[in-house]
C-alpha cells in the first residue's frame, strides 16, 4: 500500500514540476502516472550503471556530476514517452533537481515510524 501512495504522490510532484519549471509540460495525470513509473525504473537500472562508469568523472567534480546524470535520466524518460516532454538540458536539470527535492519530501511522508 506503501508503494502505491508514494507513486501516487511522485506523479502529482511530476505534475506540480511541470507547473513550475519553464520547459517541462505533462499533458495529464495519466502521463504523470506513467512517467514517474518509468523515471523510477530508469533510476533503479540505469543510473547505478552511470554511477559506476562516470566514477572518475564525478570524484573530479567532487560529485557534482550526479547532477547532470538525474538530469540526463529525466531527460531521458521525457524523450521515451508521449505526453511528457522537456525543453533542453537546463528544463532536465532543473526538472530533476525538483523533482528529486519533492521526492525527499514524499518520502519523508510516506515513511514507517519503526
Amino acid at each position: 500500500m506503501n508503494f502505491v501512495l508514494r507513486w501516487l504522490l511522485l506523479a502529482g510532484a511530476l505534475l506540480i514540476v511541470a507547473h513550475v519549471v519553464p520547459g517541462v509540460a505533462i499533458t495529464s495525470y495519466g502521463a504523470a502516472l506513467v512517467a514517474a513509473a518509468v523515471l523510477g525504473l530508469l533510476n533503479t537500472l540505469l543510473r547505478p550503471l552511470l554511477v559506476v562508469l562516470t566514477l572518475p568523472v564525478t570524484l573530479l567534480t567532487l560529485g557534482l556530476f550526479l547532477f547532470v546524470i538525474n538530469a540526463l535520466m529525466f531527460w531521458a524518460a521525457a524523450s521515451l514517452l508521449q505526453g511528457f516532454s522537456v525543453q533542453g538540458f537546463g528544463a532536465a536539470l532543473l526538472g530533476s533537481l525538483a523533482y528529486s527535492l519533492m521526492g525527499l519530501v514524499v518520502d519523508f511522508a510516506t515513511r514507517r515510524s519503526d
